[in-house]
């Protein structure tokens, strides 16, 4: 990690839902840019081993629990974050998929919790965070949602509902955030071979293979060449995707 490209230099990153997965590959991309990290999850342990792997190839990062079902977890997160490792730059926001579910017969109580966890979380550290963005003229807000938004996918209502909701939210605060040097875009992730998928059967592209690059493409340095190329970002163009919902699912959604 340390003889990497060091485009995101002193930013600092916090990952929520960091600790596997597709957060953990976002998370270690952005260490190996040069970003300050913050590794939030509930699985603290996970969350810790990630980041220590990145502080044992050069990078600067730390552990921080957050348990998305708590809003009170995301502001304690947020105050050690800048606490320790400077003003937030970067927010992803990532959390875990709810259980399979039918849209008929699913209990009310359901809905509302996994609205606080998958939904109003973002809400909350993204309100917390802009303000400070806003004053440097410089923030990423990205948004890890689900191909299920373009393409439902049957057996789980909530999430193709939810992740719904996100886009919608993050289109409409994008236009209201644009001149101030803030860009909010969301990335949409098909079945890649992470442990949650791999539990319920199902086999996609490896995590690596696919999110690294183009999240950066899409967040970071973009313009309208880097979009169509997906994996050339470059750290002097023009920063003018926004607004953007980006499929990253090895071209397998159709519609």
């Amino acid at each position: 990690m340390e003889a990497q490209i060091t485009r995101l230099k002193d930013k600092v990153a916090i990952v929520t839902g960091a600790a596997q997965g597709i957060g953990r590959a976002i998370v270690m991309r952005l260490a190996s840019e040069g970003a300050k990290v913050a590794v939030a999850d509930i699985d603290i342990e996970g969350a810790t081993r990630t980041a220590n792997e990145i502080k044992a190839s050069g990078g600067s990062a730390i552990a921080v629990k957050l348990d998305v079902t708590r809003l009170q977890d995301a502001i304690d997160a947020a105050d050690r974050v800048e606490a320790e490792l400077g003003p937030i730059d970067i927010l992803l926001n990532n959390t875990g998929g709810p259980p399979p579910t039918r849209v008929l017969g699913t209990a009310p109580e359901l809905w509302e919790a996994q609205f606080h966890s998958m939904v109003l979380v973002f809400f909350k550290l993204t309100e917390m965070l802009l303000p400070e963005m806003r004053e440097r003229k410089w923030g990423r807000i990205i948004n890890v949602a689900s191909e299920s938004v373009v393409q439902p996918i049957p057996q789980i209502a909530i999430s193709n509902t939810l992740r719904g909701a996100v886009i919608g939210w993050a289109k409409t605060l994008a236009g209201e955030v644009a001149r101030d040097g803030v860009t909010v875009n969301t990335l949409l992730p098909g079945a890649f071979a992470t442990d949650r998928v791999l539990g319920v059967h199902m086999i996609g592209p490896t995590v690596s293979e696919m999110i690294g690059e183009v999240c950066l493409a899409m967040e970071f340095h973009a313009d309208s060449e880097d979009v169509a190329r997906t994996c050339h970002p470059h750290p002097t163009r023009s920063e003018a995707l926004r607004q953007a919902a980006m499929g990253v699912d090895g071209w397998m959604t159709q519609a």
